[in-house]
């Protein structure tokens, strides 16, 4: 399948290694139309911790009637036993937290917004009932030994209020974290960031006392931007990054936004800086073309594409 792999070339002042969270099995298939079977998840999941993929983020615990694409998740984590990787799931609130620790979940997240738009598209909230919201989730979970991560959306751009101020931003990270949340994942969730933007933001939070080993990235493609702002985040010293298998995801509740960073272009960019992600890049490949059969489309990853010549 694969016709190449690219030389490695490292730059200096890059992380040696990076991680990454695989959202490709929540955040990507959330988008589909079609319902996926259980079974199908469980057996894309399976692939790609067989590719080397550590970190797999497996379903949502929200309410069905809002995703239905992930109604099943009751269905999908007993099919996960034995599977050799972080499974963490996306707990709305503390009814999805229940859920979550019953089928013996070890690893949630929280997904919050940094605008008042989003806020209340997403969760029918404002930012400040939100966080008031999460508040005893996170913690019930870290009282129950669970490691929590915190999503922020909107975190450069909304659809609706525009360019989002860095102190905005700042401000509503500074509480997700104080909450107790272990990692944060920044998103672009309707892909403008640019790189500068990107730098930016992140030396904002340095300022306001956020370390960068807490952080995380989460870039759209909108505009083609999601792995020269990922090189961006890593330059500043960030090495969790966020990426779907092939390309899969956007948002249901923000119509502008495409596409994550395809897991594969990002392992493609990664191997020729010599940065290692534990990923074997066929493997991984193989996968979301399986995957891409079953959703009935081609992949919408250069990568994947490239190596193994499907039509675009």
């Amino acid at each position: 399948m694969i016709s190449g792999l690219p030389m490695a070339v490292p730059e200096p002042g890059l992380p040696a290694r990076v991680r990454i969270h695989e959202v490709g099995p929540r955040d990507g298939l959330q988008n589909e139309k079609a319902i996926v079977p259980a079974e199908v998840k469980a057996e894309f999941i399976r692939r790609l911790a067989a590719a080397g993929l550590g970190t797999v983020e497996a379903t949502s615990f929200v309410h069905p009637k809002w995703v239905p694409q992930l109604a099943d998740a009751e269905q999908l984590l007993p099919l996960l036993d034995g599977v050799p990787a972080r499974l963490p799931v996306l707990v709305p609130n503390a009814r999805g937290l229940e859920r979550a620790r019953a089928l013996g979940a070890r690893e949630v997240a929280v997904f919050g917004s940094a605008t008042e738009s989003f806020a209340k598209a997403n969760l029918n909230r404002t930012v400040d009932e939100s966080l008031e919201m999460f508040a005893p989730v996170v913690a019930g979970a870290r009282e129950a030994g669970l490691a929590v991560r915190g999503y922020l959306s909107m975190c450069f751009g909304d659809p609706w209020e525009g360019a989002v101020p860095l102190e905005q931003v700042v401000r509503v990270a500074r509480r997700l974290l104080d909450l107790g949340c272990d990692e944060l994942s920044l998103g672009d969730t309707i892909g403008v960031a640019t790189p500068g933007h990107v730098t930016a933001l992140l030396t904002a939070l340095n300022e306001a006392g956020v370390e960068t080993g807490r952080l995380a990235v989460h870039f759209h493609d909108t505009y083609g931007q999601a792995l020269a702002n990922t090189l961006a985040a890593l330059r500043h010293g960030v090495t969790t990054v966020d990426a779907s298998a092939g390309g899969l995801g956007g948002c249901p509740y923000a119509k502008s936004a495409t596409g994550n960073l395809a897991t594969e272009d990002l392992v493609w960019m990664l191997d020729g800086l010599g940065i290692d992600t534990g990923v074997d890049l066929g493997r991984l490949t193989a996968t979301s073309v399986w995957m891409a059969e079953q959703l009935g489309r081609p992949s919408p990853s250069r990568t994947v594409r490239a190596l193994s010549h499907q039509e675009p």
